[in-house]
């Protein structure tokens, strides 16, 4: 909560607390609002001279009385319990700040329940853990998406301090962002980069700084999924044929959506896996060098000739250091 507040917004929202949940300890309303114990202590007793019937015990907390409440509109148990799955991708996979206005949101939306139903949301809360390997965003840049979504809302130029996947330099770029999407376990944002003259894409976690400034875009530009569309339509597409028995094919199903993949029939005891890839000179022969003893490539013959050579590369590499 910002430390900004003033005492009117910040009693609204202890308001909205305490409907949130059954019991609300003053400890927790203070940590909250970084206030002291005496601040929230004069707010409740504020509360109740305005008719709000707030039922206290020392050493417990406080709570309303069942059935009060502001809002008019209520949630099924059910709707409820997405709402905690929604949370928890919230605090993985978003930046601090979304997370921090989610959270906010989230005691709004606690506070229409009844008793009964806050009781049965506090016992799946604790039990739903969401994980994620990845480094979404970079420590010196935690708000990223945020200040994407300003840039996109008020049509306001980004500036980047921007590090590239295959070098070390750190490079400014000023974009004008057109969207944000998620992809292969990354967050993008696809922009009018003024350096390049064209569309780029960037990754959130290679945004070393970011910074929205007052310039207003210059373009008109088209929608997220045109742009998205024309892009991958610039790329050559080449068919690719794999065949990988039963028993490695079950464990491909969580990266091959990244290298293209479009079908898979079974044929005997193994499985053959046709992709759409733009890259078969690095990523996907790569790729498939993991499982390769346990594959074989039908097409195209030039995917043969690099993993071969890939081989080799290797074999002569393990041959000089003996």
């Amino acid at each position: 909560m910002d430390e900004s507040l003033n005492k009117f917004d910040r009693i609204i929202a202890i308001l909205i607390q305490l409907q949130s949940k059954k019991i609300v300890r003053a400890q927790d309303l203070a940590d909250r609002f970084n206030v002291s114990l005496r601040t929230i202590y004069r707010d409740v007793r504020t509360l109740e001279a305005s008719g709000v019937p707030i039922y206290s015990e020392a050493g417990i907390g406080y709570s309303l009385m069942d059935g009060y409440r502001l809002p008019p509109i209520m949630f099924t148990r059910e709707e409820a319990g997405s709402f905690i799955a929604a949370e928890k991708l919230m605090q993985k996979f978003t930046d601090a700040a979304l997370d921090k206005h989610y959270k906010s949101a989230m005691f709004k939306l606690k506070a229409v329940l009844k008793n009964s139903d806050k009781d049965w949301l506090d016992a799946i809360e604790s039990k739903v853990i969401m994980q994620s390997n990845q480094k979404l965003f970079n420590e010196n840049a935690p708000n990223a998406l945020t200040l994407f979504f300003e840039g996109i809302a008020e049509k306001k130029q980004i500036l980047l301090l921007y590090q590239t996947f295959d070098t070390e330099e750190i490079n400014e770029r000023r974009i004008e962002p057109v969207g944000i999407f998620h992809e292969n376990n990354f967050w993008y944002v696809l922009g009018y980069c003024h350096l390049r003259k064209d569309y780029r894409q960037f990754r959130t976690d290679r945004i070393q700084q970011i910074r929205k400034t007052e310039l207003d875009f210059t373009l008109e530009h088209k929608t997220l999924e045109e742009l998205l569309c024309k892009e991958n339509n610039v790329h050559t597409l080449i068919k690719v044929r794999i065949l990988v028995s039963k028993k490695i094919a079950r464990y491909l199903s969580w990266e091959r959506k990244q290298y293209g993949f479009v079908s898979e029939k079974n044929i005997g005891s193994q499985v053959e896996m046709t992709f759409m890839c733009f890259d078969i000179r690095e990523s996907f022969p790569r790729w498939f060098l993991m499982f390769a003893d346990q594959s074989e490539i039908i097409e195209p013959e030039e995917l043969k000739d690099r993993v071969l050579e890939l081989l080799e590369l290797n074999l002569n590499k393990l041959l000089q250091k003996k």
